[in-house]
């Protein structure tokens, strides 16, 4: 028979803890977004010194070079954070890349900025699996959705912020808005290191001893081993990576895809665009969140289906987003998909849950992080050479098919057992 379990960490004395570190790390979240996306909309500012950023198919070279080596960082990432102190790989991580962020303001040439997008890559691989498998240890199956949908607003609000480089830059510089942004990542991650906790694993732990041996920490080759030998994981790997697809193209595309189509200045498509994902995002992963937490209480498949509902609503959102012509339609458009990609987001981690244990979360969800930055990044270079040639709209349509082909797969083969994965015998 399977194992199965349910390994939930002991409480620190104050019940409400797993919602301060929620809290604490909602701020990471937003930093971490912020200065990955803010270079997205400050192109047209930045290429006045740097005119290599005049061409598009340049512009998704220095993109795509931070998804690449983020996508490869994320297993390495996800290996240290089942191993290693969670607390300190996140603080860590912070204040390296906010260095970075702040060091991009001197940056006076493209090479010089493609290397320091590099290491910003290889720092912030380092945050999302720690963060949310300390996150998914904190809160049991009933409130898991919720807090791990919380935490992802972070990320939309920072991809919103993001979008107000290019109004900061007109207003003041672009060195200016890479200065100040990473001075506050590196002072926020000293406050960080002053209140963020390491989960402290309870009795339930030990019974993984049955199954791992007497470490609840299997060693790097049997922990792989263990996650690539389930078939559940290889299609969740699927899953996750063909939405990524449009996740990171609207991140990083859909501001000029505004400009374009709507015929309107970056200084305006940045921030109407990331703001329209991010407050839709916002109310997504709320709802997906609430709706995901009640519904497998009922219904063991009740994540897959709050998850499928959401990826369901992505489908036309692209179409009108790759076609439309008018504001009324390409921003409804972009609510609409913004609101069902937060409820997949929300529930990425959760599902996982289902599937893998504990002390290989961050492991698993470092492999699936990094097959959906490969798919980001490849689709990064993809609009790049598509807006050269002049139709970026009709390609970002064409995403709304294979969107269609995972929710598929995802219904037909993602049936777990269990609301938590155990490692008690059944």
């Amino acid at each position: 028979m399977p194992i199965t379990t349910s390994q939930a960490p002991t409480r620190p004395v104050t019940s409400y803890y797993p919602w301060v570190v929620v809290a604490l790390l909602w701020v990471v979240a937003m930093l971490n977004y912020m200065d990955r996306q803010m270079l997205a909309t400050m192109r047209p500012s930045m290429q006045v010194d740097i005119s290599e950023l005049e061409s598009a198919t340049n512009f998704g070279r220095l993109m795509a070079i931070f998804l690449w080596i983020y996508g490869l960082m994320s297993p390495i990432s996800g290996l240290a954070a089942d191993r290693f102190s969670r607390k300190w790989l996140i603080v860590g991580s912070l204040f390296v890349w906010s260095g970075v962020t702040f060091s991009m303001g001197y940056a006076a040439t493209f090479s010089q900025l493609y290397w320091l997008r590099a290491i910003m890559g290889v720092s912030e691989a380092l945050y999302i699996p720690a963060a949310l498998a300390l996150i998914a240890d904190f809160h049991s199956s009933k409130t898991r959705s919720l807090a791990i949908g919380v935490h992802m607003t972070g990320l939309y609000m920072g991809q919103a912020l993001g979008g107000f480089g290019a109004t900061l830059a007109a207003t003041y510089s672009w060195h200016a808005a890479f200065h100040w942004f990473g001075i506050a990542g590196m002072a926020y991650s000293f406050v960080l290191s002053f209140f963020l906790r390491e989960v402290k694993p309870d009795k339930a732990a030990s019974a993984a001893s049955e199954y791992l041996g007497p470490t609840t920490k299997p060693s790097v080759l049997r922990g792989l081993g263990m996650l690539l030998g389930n078939v559940s994981f290889w299609v969740m790997l699927f899953y996750y990576a063909i939405p990524s697809l449009p996740g990171w193209a609207t991140k990083n595309w859909l501001p000029t895809l505004l400009a374009t189509n709507l015929r309107i200045d970056m200084a305006s498509a940045g921030p109407l665009s990331t703001i329209s994902i991010a407050i839709s995002s916002f109310l997504g992963v709320i709802f997906g969140g609430i709706l995901s937490d009640r519904w497998v209480q009922k219904n063991v498949r009740g994540r897959i289906y709050t998850s499928a509902i959401g990826l369901s609503l992505t489908i036309p959102s692209l179409m009108l987003i790759g076609f439309g012509h008018s504001q009324l339609s390409v921003i409804g458009a972009a609510l609409c998909f913004g609101f069902g990609y937060g409820m997949f987001d929300a529930n990425n981690m959760p599902i996982l849950c289902q599937f893998v244990p504990a002390q290989s979360r961050a492991t698993a969800y470092g492999l699936m992080n990094m097959t959906g930055v490969f798919a980001g990044a490849f689709v990064t270079n993809w609009l790049g050479k598509s807006t050269d040639a002049g139709h970026l709209g009709s390609d970002f349509a064409m995403l709304a098919g294979i969107v269609l082909a995972a929710l598929v797969i995802q219904l037909a083969f993602l049936k777990p057992k269990a609301v938590d994965f155990t490692t008690e015998r059944e």
